[in-house]
């Protein structure tokens, strides 16, 4: 069997989408369950797509999963005793160089009563967040305020040099909106107008063009079944193994009516890379201080039923989508959440070499699992990148000039692609800008995921193995197999302006 290039590039970007098997992080290990306002969901970064927009990289964290946007009367602000963080490798050493830290504080308003009414002569705080409309940020009549502070570490994380990110006019906390509770507190559909105005443009240090940040409520943009696929994939084979059903199941599937809270930021590229090499690796994380007091007698105000201390410990962790959900093993998914990508090689390279999921599906629906162990062709793809593609420039093969470690890797230098023409598929369709060369908004991570960790690398490659990632067709029986699981969004569901992803459902319209 023989490929043509154009078929050898695509089946190598194919490749790099099996790590993140079949869902995003939502609920993905037992201890997160406990604290959902730092359970990350999703990560995306990619090459900025808004016009004039093309220097600069964007990077979108999500946060608290599964949204009902009617869920008053405290909704969710994210959590102030937390450290949220997006790390970037731009070294291909495993570790951080550059992070990203977001710090919380929610206070209330009139100094610390919040809204109160005059009932009966005596002023009383009232029980809800607002008090009436929200027609603009300034006045708005709110019981307590959500704000952040960001801060740019370059180095190791807790041992870097850190220094303060800046707005335009030289301040260093940055306000947040306050989530979509409805069409009466926000009347005439002025909810996107009001959160637009809290995208503001920072100065960070050391880099010579300012950059933008967001972060506030949206609208879920993961497509997924998550229902079907945690039921035993619970579809016909004749279903899930037909293209024509990539979208039988609708845009977003068990997601459509659910919101998330996203940390985006826009950065140039620039800022980013080290040297010639434009390749970066990034993922985000969440800690909590180490230790944590209840206060047995409860005071008024927000915060007050905990004190932290201590040392700052992961508790999450997302790179690619989704490794902990359907890749690490049960007994390891805490782990793997409080666990940095320079130490994977150590701790989870069974889940690569000898994966679970294709194990599964034959059980399940009787298709054959490729059965070339160890699984080198997920190793390149799960831990190094794609040589030529992804792979950061001091990285030359498994295990050499650098360490096997699982995140999300980005070629800057890869023009991005307008959202009209880009590829739910990503690579693996010819758009050399999407998955898993990063994550955009709109391509289909299941699809292509499900297909590659089946075998389609090895059905590609041919019997010269002519991409020398250690299979070939006989390998994969199934690997032809055009696998869906029945839902898919595009760009063009998406914005295609700064911070892309949609208006959060309201709690009531």
């Amino acid at each position: 069997m023989k490929m043509k290039i154009g078929h050898i590039a695509g089946a190598c970007l194919l490749l790099a989408a099996t790590g993140g098997a079949m869902a995003s992080s939502h609920r993905e290990a037992p201890f997160i369950t406990t604290s959902p306002k730092v359970d990350g969901t999703d990560f995306y970064m990619f090459n900025s797509y808004e016009a004039g927009k093309a220097a600069n990289v964007t990077l979108i964290a999500n946060y608290q999963p599964l949204q009902d946007a009617y869920g008053g009367p405290n909704y969710f602000s994210l959590d102030p005793n937390a450290l949220y963080e997006i790390h970037v490798d731009n070294v291909g050493d495993g570790k951080e160089h550059i992070t990203f830290q977001f710090q919380f504080k929610n206070e209330l308003t009139n100094g610390g009563a919040g809204i109160t009414l005059p009932v009966g002569g005596k002023n009383v705080s009232i029980p809800l967040r607002q008090a009436g409309p929200v027609t603009n940020a300034p006045d708005a009549p709110l019981s307590y305020t959500e704000s952040f502070t960001l801060n740019v570490v370059r180095g190791d994380r807790r041992g870097g040099t850190r220094a303060a990110v800046t707005n335009a006019s030289g301040g260093t906390t940055f306000a947040k909106p306050i989530d979509y509770i409805g069409t009466k507190t926000f009347p005439n559909s002025s909810y996107e107008a009001y959160a637009n105005s809290y995208i503001q443009t920072i100065n960070i240090p050391g880099c010579s063009t300012p950059g933008k940040v967001f972060v506030g409520q949206r609208k879920e943009a993961f497509s997924v079944n998550l229902g079907v696929i945690f039921d035993l994939v619970n579809a016909p084979a004749s279903f899930i193994t037909n293209e024509a059903n990539a979208a039988a199941g609708g845009k977003f599937g068990d997601l459509e009516d659910k919101n998330v809270t996203s940390l985006a930021l826009e950065v140039p590229a620039a800022c980013l890379t080290q040297g010639s090499d434009k390749v970066i690796g990034g993922w985000t994380t969440a800690s909590l201080r180490q230790g944590r007091l209840l206060n047995g007698a409860t005071k008024s105000g927000l915060q007050a039923s905990e004190k932290s201390g201590g040392a700052w410990t992961q508790v999450s962790r997302l790179g690619m989508p989704l490794v902990n959900e359907v890749v690490i093993g049960l007994k390891d998914k805490d782990k793997f959440n409080g666990s940095k990508p320079v130490n994977d090689a150590a701790n989870f390279a069974d889940y690569v070499t000898n994966p679970t999921l294709p194990a599964l599906l034959e059980k399940l629906f009787g298709t054959k699992a490729p059965t070339n162990f160890p699984r080198t062709d997920l190793m390149t793809a799960f831990l190094t990148g794609l040589p030529t593609v992804n792979r950061p420039a001091n990285v030359t093969g498994l295990g050499v000039g650098g360490p096997l470690a699982e995140m999300l890797r980005l070629n800057t230098s890869i023009p991005a692609v307008a959202a009209g023409a880009q590829k739910s598929l990503g690579v693996a369709a010819g758009d050399a800008a999407g998955f898993p060369n990063g994550r955009r908004l709109g391509d289909d991570v299941v699809d292509v995921s499900l297909r590659v960790a089946m075998g389609a690398l090895c059905v590609l490659t041919g019997d010269t193995d002519a991409l020398k990632v250690g299979c070939k067709p006989s390998d994969a029986p199934a690997g032809g197999v055009p696998f869906v699981d029945g839902v898919r969004a595009s760009a063009t569901d998406f914005q295609q302006v700064f911070p892309y992803l949609n208006t959060p459902l309201p709690g009531a319209k």
